[in-house]
């Protein structure tokens, strides 16, 4: 979609200096209204907590853990998805002291050290993560409490009794807190916050090395939440589905932040296996994303109009839609596309992209379905919006416009126009925690070096071509980015996951590109059966020579192997790309 009348729109916005302020404002401006959607029990109903509760459950979490002594303490949050997740945060960040978000996927190891590094003084955690926590040989002397966030009466004798940090209560926290704040104790409430200190230590994914802790202030967040809010609009009547990882900046500045800024409903998602009956159950509007899952969604689809023989049909209704515009009049749309919008509640309208690139193809298909969808482009250094499309004046291609107030910039461009991108403005990080080193590589002068390559067109939308890192340069000086190859092979329904590097041809000493296929094997078996690797091999290779003709001769691929398991992937579904496992040939 690209209505050029809208390319200059921006939405107006309230100002904000920290994110007690942005709290404050949408408790005054939304008081009764839904904040959340939740379910006292998995498989149950979805009730609702409103800003006027979410914002005092703040105060109370808060009001307790200074009453424990953790002023300017370091908190770590880790579990599933939760409204006690984010309340958590906001406690900490909004009076406390600096949150310290991880990730719950990671190894007991690897959280263990983040734990340590970080002087962690108190965890508030699941269930199901206290027990991890418990297996693990925490040495953080400073680690005084765990909080856990399910109720006291869940806990065996030997939780309660654990030698250690000592074992708190969620629930008993804001009882007490509550308690305090009727007997006078305003000394959370009346906090002053500095909007330019460390409020979060998020740390980076440590596949290539050890994690790196961004360390980001309040403005620099905030102001990620007012300048995407002049290109993205959600609408009040908005109820979004919390999928993926809250410990993520992408979802919890776009989305949970966002939605507490706009006044919105977030509907805390069951697990991934749930997406779509959770949408339908709370009528849903929007929902970030990364790239796997919406293409996963369009794929199923796909597959299921083609079981019921109506595949054919389907695919014209697009070329239909695309053809007339049809996306500029949603009446007509949901009657085309009646099953999809039944199936996702039917008051769905947005879906964003983000995190990884994306097949343009698939955002054109949802458009033309009746379902707006775009992309957006960021880094956790940055809170993470870089560039994001406006809501209505967008490109499927495009990462989007570069933020307002945010000055992008490509450097030593290539003759495509195709260079580093780097970014100044408001939400770039204070620096790596410590680590100036590594600071001093990616700051320079104030600007920001994301080690992405990317171009701008003319209408000054930013296209991202793939990390810096990533490129494989061959012996005659051509850049082939393998993201680029990966996203032609991926084109086959014969592909589930791909990764393509570059290796050394032995002969000639030059740099040949090579693939690395998982197969759908479950749509190869229902077509032909048991398949030997030679024959499985003699197949890809037919798909390949295909998929060359459509590229450059650099950039063919020359070499496959076909692996018998998937990738090994990060929590938010993206292959990580330097992983052992991931770069080890496992059949040819």
């Amino acid at each position: 979609m690209n209505k050029r009348k809208y390319k200059n729109l921006i939405y107006k916005t309230r100002p904000l200096t920290d994110l007690k302020d942005m709290v404050r404002q949408s408790v005054e401006l939304f008081g009764p209204k839904d904040a959340y959607l939740v379910k006292d029990r998995p498989g149950g109903e979805y009730r609702g907590i409103s800003y006027d509760d979410f914002g005092q459950d703040i105060d109370c979490l808060g009001t307790a853990f200074l009453a424990r002594g953790l002023k300017d303490a370091r908190i770590a949050v880790v579990g599933e998805n939760s409204y006690k997740w984010v309340v958590s945060y906001l406690a900490v960040t909004n009076g406390v002291g600096v949150i310290v978000p991880l990730d719950k996927e990671l190894p007991t190891n690897e959280m263990a050290g983040l734990i340590e590094r970080a002087d962690v003084q108190a965890i508030v955690c699941s269930a199901k993560l206290e027990k991890k926590l418990r297996e693990m040989e925490l040495s953080a002397p400073s680690l005084r409490y765990i909080v856990r966030m399910a109720a006291p009466e869940t806990a065996d004798e030997d939780e309660k009794e654990n030698a250690g940090p000592e074992i708190l209560y969620f629930d008993e926290l804001v009882s007490e807190g509550k308690k305090r704040i009727e007997e006078g104790d305003h000394s959370f409430i009346d906090a002053k916050i500095d909007p330019y200190a460390l409020c979060s230590l998020l740390f980076t994914s440590g596949t290539t090395g050890t994690a790196k802790g961004v360390m980001l202030s309040h403005s620099n967040i905030v102001q990620n939440v007012v300048n995407m809010s002049k290109y993205v609009d959600i609408g009040i009547d908005g109820i979004g589905l919390s999928v993926l990882p809250m410990h993520h900046t992408f979802e919890m500045t776009c989305h949970i932040m966002t939605s507490i800024y706009q006044g919105l409903t977030v509907c805390i998602c069951e697990g991934l296996k749930y997406i779509m009956k959770n949408m339908a159950e709370a009528k849903c509007t929007h929902m970030l994303g990364v790239p796997l899952i919406f293409e996963q969604m369009h794929k199923k689809i796909m597959k299921q109009a083609d079981q019921k023989g109506q595949g054919a049909k389907l695919r014209k209704g697009i070329a239909l839609s695309h053809r007339h515009k049809l996306y500029n009049h949603p009446e007509i749309t949901r009657r085309m596309f009646s099953a999809l919008h039944s199936a996702t509640g039917g008051r769905m309208r947005l879906f964003i992209a983000g995190g990884a690139a994306i097949d343009p193809s698939v955002i054109d298909d949802f458009e033309a379905m009746g379902i707006t969808m775009f992309q957006g482009y960021g880094m956790t250094e940055n809170a993470p919006i870089i560039a994001v499309n406006r809501d209505r004046c967008s490109k499927s291609a495009a990462a989007g416009f570069p933020m307002p107030g945010t000055e992008v910039r490509i450097v030593n461009p290539d003759e495509n126009g195709i260079g580093e991108v780097i970014c100044r403005g408001p939400s770039v990080m204070m620096g790596y925690y410590n680590n100036p080193e590594e600071t001093a590589e990616v700051l320079k002068d104030g600007w920001l070096y994301t080690g992405d390559y990317g171009r701008m067109d003319d209408e000054g939308y930013l296209y991202i071509c793939g990390r810096k890192k990533n490129v494989i340069v061959t012996k005659n000086g051509k850049n082939v980015f393998p993201e680029d190859v990966e996203y032609y092979l991926l084109k086959s329904d014969y592909i589930e996951e791909v990764l393509v590097m570059g290796v050394e041809e032995p002969k000639t000493g030059d740099t040949v590109i090579k693939a690395s296929i998982y197969p759908n094997y479950s749509l190869i078996e229902s077509e032909m059966g048991s398949v030997s690797e030679e024959e499985l091999q003699k197949f890809f290779k037919g798909i390949v020579d295909h998929v060359n003709e459509e590229m450059p001769l650099y950039k063919r691929v020359k070499r496959i192997t076909i692996r018998s398991t998937e990738f090994e992937k990060t929590t938010t579904r993206k292959i990580k790309r330097f992983a052992k496992g991931n770069i080890t040939e496992e059949r040819r």
